[in-house]
């Protein structure tokens, strides 16, 4: 591949990281053979990049935010329970003695359902007053504001408080189903000891009348208190799912705020599965399943202080997962081989710092590390240090 030529100078001293997608032959890592990075050139020119469309959601200029927690909206009544005449019988006394039980069982079932209603109440306006701070964040951010802006700080401050509450309000309906279960048990229990009185003797027929209603009745609770159980199931479980996507939306806009640029929903949220164990150390180039060294998705070039690649760098990996949502990574660290051998040391050294810099920005984004492998390469084409990110 012919070397990539830089057009234009930017004007400020701003990073720029370059996107790339395919396979590319040969293994030396050489830089005639990567796209342009970051070393203030203008890409332009590169007719060889491949970009990744932007999906419908990040063309949107307003900031997007996750639906509000969804919740069951029923409320459940227990139904009434009729008054029987006493017949004066054994069987009789014991059909009183079940109508009392039911009768305690649903105050019990009304009692959990009017802790339920006001549990949801209070999820629902928590996560209101959450999405209301998250939203004004995202919208100072949208306009540009400088990093690590105070106001948006106590802002996110804010904004963790109420997820926090959404969570307490989480663990409130664990114990209340809990308590919902313990509920559902007697219920049958209570069903059963109804359908055993029929056996017993010395019963007239208005005593089996009473029985009869008693147990459509019981019937009906044990079926109010299933759909109870159940409804009550899917809350806590959506409510889990919604508050885990949020703790990493949060972590994404804290990353956000420290750059004082919007970034967008956590890339954790965009990737549906993971499959590949995680790398703990550096090991050899990535290779493309034809032999070759693969085309990087993004070249971060250290070759200054303070470089500004995590909002382009948001970007690429963020667009790949649209094209491939279960798309793995690997991160590479690339160092210079010149010099002495403790000059190459050192010079290794520093780039697998530059790599595990990286890989936090990308956990700060949301990328699960599970999803990210990490290896090391030195180069004698390289002129500083390089950190290499490739989509397998």
């Amino acid at each position: 591949m012919a070397r990539v030529r830089t057009r234009t100078q930017i004007a400020k001293n701003f990073a720029t990281l370059v996107l790339a997608a395919g396979l590319l032959g040969g293994c030396s890592m050489a830089s005639d053979a990567l796209w342009p990075s970051l070393t203030g050139d203008d890409p332009a020119g590169n007719q060889n990049a491949s970009n990744i469309p932007a999906s419908q959601a990040e063309a949107n200029r307003q900031p997007t935010l996750s639906p509000p927690p969804t919740l069951g909206r029923t409320n459940f009544v227990p139904p009434q329970i009729s008054q029987g005449a006493s017949t004066g019988t054994y069987v009789g006394q014991r059909v009183v003695q079940l109508r009392g039980e039911l009768q305690r069982l649903q105050t019990q079932i009304g009692q959990q359902n009017v802790q339920l209603q006001a549990i949801r109440n209070m999820t629902v306006q928590h996560s209101q007053n959450y999405h209301g701070t998250v939203a004004a964040v995202n919208a100072r951010l949208q306009v540009g504001t400088t990093p690590g802006n105070p106001t948006l700080v106590n802002q996110w401050n804010v904004a963790q408080a109420s997820l926090a509450q959404v969570e307490n309000d989480i663990a409130q309906m664990n114990s209340l189903a809990n308590g919902v279960a313990g509920t559902s048990t007697l219920s049958a229990y209570l069903l059963e000891t109804t359908r055993a009185a029929y056996g017993l003797s010395g019963a007239i027929d208005a005593d089996h009348r009473q029985l009869a209603v008693l147990e459509d009745e019981v019937n009906r609770t044990v079926v109010l208190i299933d759909r109870l159980l159940n409804e009550l199931s899917e809350d806590v479980s959506r409510q889990n799912n919604y508050l885990s996507s949020e703790r990493t939306n949060l972590t994404t806009l804290a990353l956000a705020i420290k750059n004082g640029e919007l970034l967008g929903s956590s890339l954790g949220n965009r990737a549906f599965s993971s499959s590949a164990p995680a790398a703990s150390s550096f090991a050899a180039a990535p290779a493309s399943s034809q032999g070759g060294v693969r085309r990087p998705l993004v070249v971060i070039r250290f070759d200054r202080t303070n470089v500004q690649y995590e909002q382009p760098l948001y970007n690429a990996v963020s667009r790949a997962l649209q094209r491939r949502p279960n798309a793995l990574f690997d991160l590479v660290a690339i160092a210079p081989n010149r010099g002495n051998t403790a000059r190459v040391a050192l010079s290794a050294s520093s780039s697998k710092k530059n790599a595990e810099t990286v890989l936090r920005s990308l956990s700060d984004m949301g990328l699960p590390l599970d999803r990210v492998r990490l290896s090391a390469l030195t180069s004698n084409t390289a002129a500083t240090n390089e950190v290499h990110v490739y989509v397998r």
